[in-house]
């Protein structure tokens, strides 16, 4: 129920540019390649694809954790997700 509040939120905004729209897109994609997996486990290419995303991801979420500390704790615990570890 939270992830389509998120969800309308951001489309009714239309920031499809926003960091958050791109890290609720690549957690979408994440979450449909993680249950791929499950099923082909030596899909390789889709592995490869699942860290790539989520280096993407991961870059995104530390760009907004110093941009805006707030954003980045919402979005954290609206789409269920660890806090990254710092460096």
């Amino acid at each position: 129920m939270i992830k389509n509040t998120l969800i309308s939120v951001i489309s009714k905004e239309e920031k499809k540019g926003s960091v958050e729209f791109q890290v609720l897109s690549f957690t979408n994609k994440i979450r449909r390649l993680t249950s791929h997996l499950e099923l082909h486990k030596k899909d390789y290419l889709s592995q490869r694809g699942l860290r790539k995303i989520l280096g993407k991801r991961q870059g995104l979420l530390c760009y907004l954790s110093k941009k805006n500390r707030i954003h980045y704790k919402e979005l954290i615990k609206q789409l269920d997700i660890r806090e990254s570890k710092t460096r």
